[in-house]
């Protein structure tokens, strides 16, 4: 995930039509998807804004030269954190619904809802579709260009620049992260290779761990 921090800045910095597109227009057509989704009522009537929006987002992406395996790529890193709590609504009865249809009996007195399971399904839509505008902004936005774009838009400028630090010293952090990463490569150390003394491991896993944080912190304030 590390690895493709580095990867998403530097697409951001293409030459397509929506790239080139005013930051200030991404973020407000963004946040206008979003606010839009999430607004919208619990009902299955959600679909259409769902498909139409979703539909939208794809003929950005398409403008955008950046491939449908990129998107599929940035969307399965950042879906397991949505699906843990989507997939937990169909155990329980939601106070949206009046009546419950038991549709799976399970051991332990668990029951699989059809109304919990509509519920999961539109909570689904809802959670693809915004994070999918998302993943354009930040695909066709540089980090920069982004604060800029929220800075005039009239975001306070010590918000911004509180932002801007800890975007910074995320880099940077990724950066060290590549050179231990490289370290551990030249002298061909697994850290699940069970023919090395595990105490080894621990210990030599621990110093990177430190060292990690440590030179990533110095370089931050020597940056700053």
């Amino acid at each position: 995930m590390i690895e493709e921090l580095q990867n998403i800045e530097r697409q951001a910095m293409g030459n397509s039509r929506v790239h080139r597109l005013d930051a200030r227009t991404k973020i407000i057509l963004a946040f206008a998807a979003i606010i839009a989704m999430v607004a919208y009522p619990y009902s299955r009537d959600v679909i259409v804004p769902g498909i139409l929006l979703f539909a939208f987002f794809s003929v950005l992406w398409a403008f955008s030269g950046l491939t449908v395996l990129t998107y599929l790529k940035r969307l399965i890193l950042i879906l397991p954190f949505g699906i843990f709590i989507i997939i937990f609504q169909i155990f329980f009865e939601n106070s949206r619904y009046d009546t419950f249809t038991s549709i799976l009996d399970l051991p332990l007195g668990i029951h699989v809802y059809a109304e919990s399971v509509e519920f999961a399904s539109i909570l689904l839509i809802k959670f693809i579709v915004c994070i999918s505008f998302i993943i354009l902004l930040s695909s066709t936005t540089t980090m920069q260009d982004m604060l800029a774009g929220a800075k005039r838009l009239g975001m306070p400028s010590e918000f911004v620049l509180i932002i801007g630090l800890m975007i910074r010293y995320l880099f940077v952090f990724a950066e060290m992260y590549g050179k231990v990463i490289n370290v551990f490569e030249v002298k061909f150390f697994n850290a699940f290779d069970t023919n090395l003394p595990y105490k080894y491991r621990l210990r030599t896993l621990a110093y990177a761990i430190g060292t990690l944080f440590i030179r990533s912190y110095e370089q931050g304030e020597r940056t700053y």
